[in-house]
């Protein structure tokens, strides 16, 4: 079965997202709810249990952590190039560059487990482990930046980044997570990825860039084209085969994340803009996704 079908469910679960949010009978204020809901409880419960549950082998899963950090960083690196060669607003650039590095988890995470089942679900978790903390950091940072806001108190109050932090220090002590408290960790990671594929599509929007086009396209060009080159040539050259080779090139492709939204309006950013650049990578991603995992991972 080809990448397109097997990836067909999860954008028909964004496609019925936007479909809900369309008919309005689930108006925005609902959505707004479900997106906090998952951002602070449920997406972090699913973090929480990923990589709790098994122990990290960094001898087998060293270079896939080691290669997720360099494409973020290049998305970091790129996205920050934007704003010396096209000099934007300084508002849309600190609420717009994390959509160069940051990444849709919920789709990751979908698509992992439904290409790769439970050994996939685990690769998406230990690069997640890795990445998350750093994306969370350079995006958190440029915003504390321009709104003059506490950087550290911030990052103390991030639910992912603390998430990743205890998910990993759990699989150190090798302790097995309480039953009751399993299976009520993994209903919540059940229920954050269709309700994350739901908010996904519910968010969509496509309001004029205006002025703002340039910087936009940037932020596109990189999360979109350069960050799934990066992913194939760091895979390359780190000598990464098998389903780690091919989580990674999907990771690299992923759409940026709904969660940056969230992020831009709690601190004071511009939510339009970022909204926008969400709802244009997911949209390209319907295409791009399916297309980069296909050839890039061969």
């Amino acid at each position: 079965m080809s990448t397109a079908l097997l990836l067909l469910p999860d954008f028909a679960m964004i496609l019925a997202g936007w479909l809900l949010h369309r008919s309005g009978k689930f108006t925005r204020p609902f959505w707004e709810g479900l997106e906090r809901l998952i951002y602070y409880v449920l997406f972090p419960a699913l973090l929480f249990q990923s990589l709790a549950k098994n122990r990290i082998d960094f001898g087998v899963a060293g270079p896939a952590m080691l290669a997720a950090i360099g494409v973020v960083s290049t998305g970091i690196v790129l996205g920050w190039l934007g704003k010396w060669l096209l000099k934007p607003d300084g508002r849309i650039f600190a609420s717009g560059v994390q959509t160069a590095f940051r990444f849709n988890s919920y789709i990751g995470l979908a698509v992992a487990s439904r290409l790769y089942g439970d050994a996939g679900l685990a690769a998406f978790a230990i690069i997640v482990a890795v990445a998350v903390p750093l994306a969370n950091i350079a995006s958190v940072w440029t915003l504390a930046r321009h709104s003059e806001s506490n950087v550290l108190k911030e990052l103390a109050q991030n639910p992912l980044l603390l998430a990743t932090v205890a998910g990993v220090g759990w699989s150190f002590t090798g302790w097995t997570i309480p039953e009751p408290i399993a299976v009520t960790l993994s209903r919540m990671g059940a229920a954050s990825l269709a309700c994350g594929l739901l908010a996904v599509g519910a968010a969509l929007t496509l309001e004029s860039a205006g002025r703002n086009l340039p910087i936009i396209s940037w932020f596109l060009a990189v999360k979109m084209l350069a960050l799934p080159v990066a992913a194939w040539v760091l895979a390359g050259a780190l000598g990464m085969t098998g389903a780690y080779h091919q989580i990674l090139i999907m990771f690299g492709a992923l759409p940026t994340a709904t969660s940056a939204y969230v992020l831009a309006v709690r601190m004071g950013g511009d939510g339009k803009s970022v909204a926008l650049i969400i709802s244009l990578s997911t949209l390209l991603g319907m295409i791009t996704l399916p297309v980069a995992v296909a050839l890039l991972s061969r």
